[in-house]
């Protein structure tokens, strides 16, 4: 799919309407030729209600800042030791990109702002070093970025930090913006690079879940950049704390972002987290459970009636949402194997647990499941929230002839007259 291809971003808008992208970008990148085509990047996906946070970079503007002025630099990445003169490079090179962003993103009519959310301590004294003026992060100020971004304003997170009394401390890029995505809870971290991923290391496919990234950098981080291992460590440990996504593409490549960003074989490596891990299939002490559950909305004709005796029968085909072992959702899978289909059922969550994306979820789960069962196609009936799937679930509006067959007859015998709605299963999709 070419990324310009409107048609082919439709189908993931609903997806991603209202989610959180943090971008981080690598100062080799801000300095090329195609950062410009990126901000236009950024530009469409903010034209499409997806929020976005830029964390960058500084260390090429480091290294030219201190060739021309003549000023050793005793570290460039935030890693290292910082001394005074260095801090300055540091501070002058980070003022210097956020404003080319802000530039950048004035010429499409984007707003930003450059931020000071990053409240940083010293990184003290290790292996009987002292560090100086490199800091880590203590936190995210997240509600000065999230009142931002309440207003379409992009902020621009410079890898500099400072501390309660002022002090002003350089730090790394990469952990910065791992930090704004777990305060955040971004839907994907993406490490915008001068590198294709992990996909040319030879032994990795461009998805692949956390464990596998875990023994690949277990067994080759010696063969590892320190630029892209410390992306892998960071990535990792962002999926491990609540970011479903991180990508790692190569910034250098015109169309890249949204390459990966909407199409299904995307362009660079992507580290899935499991975000299912709550979801598990019924079992006959849940019954009861799911019945009470569903009550009210069979009351109000939103799904439709079922006896304790229909869920036990149907109970190898229902899965349930837990939180702290309480069961807060269901959803039923029926399958039609013979036309490739699968139909989703009784999709409820508890009136408490509204509004936390558990349903996204339970939808994403069933067209996951039914993708690895072979099928082509998700097929949902719906009285009420047929808007709801089409919105947020990435369904559309179908006809009765794209039933199976076999569930045609009770279709029409119920007279319900719900809305047909169809998602079609692409194999091998996790973006």
């Amino acid at each position: 799919m070419k990324a310009t291809d409107l048609r082919g971003i439709l189908g993931y808008i609903a997806r991603f309407r209202d989610r959180l992208f943090v971008l981080n970008i690598d100062s080799e990148v801000l300095a090329a030729e195609n950062f410009r085509n990126l901000l236009l990047d950024i530009s469409v996906l903010r034209s499409l209600n997806i929020k976005v946070v830029i964390v960058h970079g500084a260390s090429r503007r480091i290294r030219e800042l201190s060739n021309d002025l003549n000023i050793p630099a005793t570290d460039v990445d935030g890693m290292g030791v910082t001394d005074a003169a260095t801090l300055e490079l540091a501070i002058l090179a980070a003022n210097r990109f956020s404003h080319d962003i802000l530039e950048g993103l004035a010429e499409t009519d984007v707003r930003a702002a450059i931020t000071n959310a990053i409240v940083a301590h010293p990184a003290g004294i290790r292996g009987g070093r002292d560090y100086a003026f490199t800091g880590k992060v203590e936190r995210v100020d997240t509600a000065f970025l999230n009142a931002l971004l309440d207003q379409g304003i992009i902020p621009v997170v410079p890898p500099i930090g400072c501390d309660g009394n002022g002090q002003t401390y350089r730090v790394n890029s990469d952990q910065a913006a791992r930090e704004v995505a777990e305060a955040l809870r971004a839907a994907k971290l993406m490490f915008v690079t001068t590198s294709n991923g992990l996909a040319g290391a030879g032994t990795l496919s461009t998805q692949f879940a956390v464990a596998e990234a875990e023994t690949f950098l277990q067994a080759q981080q010696d063969q590892l950049t320190p630029e892209l291992r410390s992306k892998l460590v960071h990535g990792l440990h962002a999926c491990k704390n609540g970011v479903q996504r991180v990508h790692i593409i190569d910034g250098l490549q015109d169309e890249a972002l949204l390459g990966e960003v909407f199409s299904n074989e995307g362009v660079g490596t992507m580290i899935y987290a499991n975000e299912y891990q709550a979801i598990r299939p019924a079992r006959k002490r849940d019954v009861g459970v799911i019945m009470a559950l569903i009550r009210d909305a069979v009351a109000a004709e939103e799904i439709v009636a079922r006896t304790r005796s229909d869920v036990l029968a149907q109970l190898g085909s229902f899965y349930v949402f837990e939180i702290d072992r309480n069961v807060v959702g269901c959803v039923g899978l029926r399958l039609y194997a013979a036309a490739e289909s699968a139909e989703l059922q009784c999709l409820f969550v508890s009136n408490a647990h509204k509004h936390q994306g558990i349903g996204a979820k339970l939808v994403e789960f069933t067209a996951q499941r039914a993708t690895a069962l072979g099928c082509k196609r998700l097929i949902a009936l719906s009285t009420q929230t047929f808007n709801y799937f089409q919105q947020k679930g990435g369904f559309v509006p179908g006809q009765l002839e794209d039933l199976p067959e076999e569930r045609r007859a009770s279709y029409e015998a119920s007279g319900r007259k719900s809305r047909i709605l169809v998602r079609t299963l692409k194999p091998g999709s996790e973006s």
